[in-house]
């Protein structure tokens, strides 16, 4: 008779009703005090071990479309995510909810870089050449007084400023550290967030950096994780926090603009819950994590997501194969602009993911094409290229930043900014239109500022 496989804890994201100590734990995050949650006075649903270390997110009444700036305030939410432990044999295994309180899931997230072998089609110039960038800065719009979040492995201002010749405008003061994280902003080792970071100056070199880094370590929980959405779920409530308020009527907005980087997601659906299990992430418009981005988005910041490595040409070894459906989650939120790319002679790059989405969520994904490819931030090392979709988001985030120079969230709030640079797109293909390589085409910011007139 074969034995049991042993029972092991999985990281989840459970929904709990609001009660003090979760609204205390949220407060502490607006108010930058340790978020920790005491677990004796928390109720919680018995199987569930909560991470007292994950800063409890109010949710509003968990449902995206209803969520709104008000309903996601600490004292006025209905409901709250925390993050949490079950013991199962097998993931399969996760229950649907404990003791009536839905569980969601926690999957693993990577960012996307790719064939960092290959050789560099073209360099920064050569971007700055399709982009128009001299054009932009004739206009005025350079990203002055916007900022740029990096939601990623965390960012080197000295490797920067090595790269630029110049100090890069940096707010330290507004940026994040991850729960039990210890590295200053702007100090982490040189990686895939500060090519982030260099690839969103490009277009919008006064652009001011937030440093998120998401990626930068293993999430609380120790061996038994690795670096999961929990993570993103904790920085985007803190983007709520930072750029809502001043979104909001009578606010005092720091920034014109706020433009928010995401060059991650997941590879392949067997990171997340299985087939059929309601809390899944992958393809659920209900998971908590969509109704986030719904209520920045709706706070007018430009949300920008990577579309991934998967294309059927050259997909990266974690896609396992599979290179369909493979635009998942977040990045195929119709509240985002998720970007495909291609080389400076605008060839789309074979491994770049290709619509449609994953069946479940927005079916047109990519919504547009942006650089990648070319030497740039040496963030790998001399002569690797700045690569995967990873670094085309970065690309297209410099170019809405700098379009934000002139164009503020309350006059032309992001659906009608992205549906600008999707109708100002360059076309590739013959046929107009939508398509699942290049969405509705490689980014052209210029065209889109002569077409808003600034």
């Amino acid at each position: 008779m074969q034995n049991p496989s042993p029972r092991r804890p999985i990281s989840v994201l459970a929904v709990l009703p609001s009660q003090e100590p979760l609204i205390d734990s949220a407060m502490a995050t607006l108010e930058r005090r340790p978020p920790r949650i005491p677990l004796e006075e928390a109720r919680t649903p018995p199987g569930l071990v909560l991470d007292p270390n994950f800063a409890a997110v109010p949710i509003g009444t968990g449902v995206p479309g209803e969520m709104s700036l008000e309903a996601v305030a600490p004292t006025q939410s209905r409901d709250f995510v925390v993050r949490a432990f079950v013991e199962v044999s097998d993931p399969s295994e996760v229950p649907v909810e404990q003791n009536g309180r839905p569980l969601f899931a926690d999957p693993l997230i990577a960012t996307f870089p790719t064939c960092p072998n290959s050789l560099a089609v073209g360099a920064v110039a050569d971007v700055e050449a399709r982009l128009r960038t001299a054009a932009l800065a004739g206009r005025g719009l350079d990203g002055q007084g916007v900022a740029i979040a990096v939601l990623d492995t965390g960012i080197n201002l000295a490797h920067l400023r090595s790269k630029l010749g110049t100090v890069p405008l940096f707010d330290a003061g507004n940026s994040w550290t991850p729960p039990r994280g210890t590295t200053a902003p702007g100090t982490y080792p040189v990686d895939h967030g500060t090519m982030c970071a260099f690839d969103a100056l490009i277009a919008a070199p006064k652009a001011t950096l937030l440093d998120f880094p998401i990626l930068s370590t293993r999430v609380p929980g120790g061996a038994m994780t690795g670096s999961t959405l929990a993570v993103a779920v904790q920085a985007f409530a803190q983007l709520i926090a930072f750029w809502g308020v001043a979104f909001a009527p009578g606010g005092a907005p720091r920034y014109k603009a706020l433009v928010v980087n995401n060059s991650w997601g997941v590879y392949h659906p067997s990171w997340d819950f299985p087939p059929g299990h309601p809390g899944r992430y992958i393809d659920n418009p209900r998971h908590p994590f969509q109704g986030l981005v719904s209520v920045l988005a709706g706070a007018g910041a430009d949300i920008l997501f990577a579309a991934g490595n998967c294309g059927a040409d050259c997909p990266a070894n974690q896609c396992q194969g599979r290179v369909t459906g493979t635009i998942m989650g977040a990045n195929a939120s119709p509240d985002v602009l998720t970007l495909a790319g291609c080389d400076v002679t605008d060839t789309r790059v074979g491994y770049s993911s290709q619509g449609p989405s994953i069946a479940g969520l927005y079916q047109q994904k990519p919504d547009l094409t942006a650089y990648t490819h070319f030497l740039g931030s040496d963030a790998f090392g001399p002569g690797v290229p700045d690569n995967g979709t990873s670094a085309a988001c970065p690309v297209a985030a410099g170019c809405v930043a700098a379009l934000r120079t002139k164009l503020t969230p309350h006059a032309v709030p992001p659906p009608n900014l992205f549906a600008q640079l999707t109708a100002t797109a360059r076309q590739v293909v013959p046929s107009p239109g939508w398509n699942g390589d290049y969405g509705y085409g490689i980014i052209d910011p210029d065209a889109a500022a002569a077409g808003f007139g600034v």
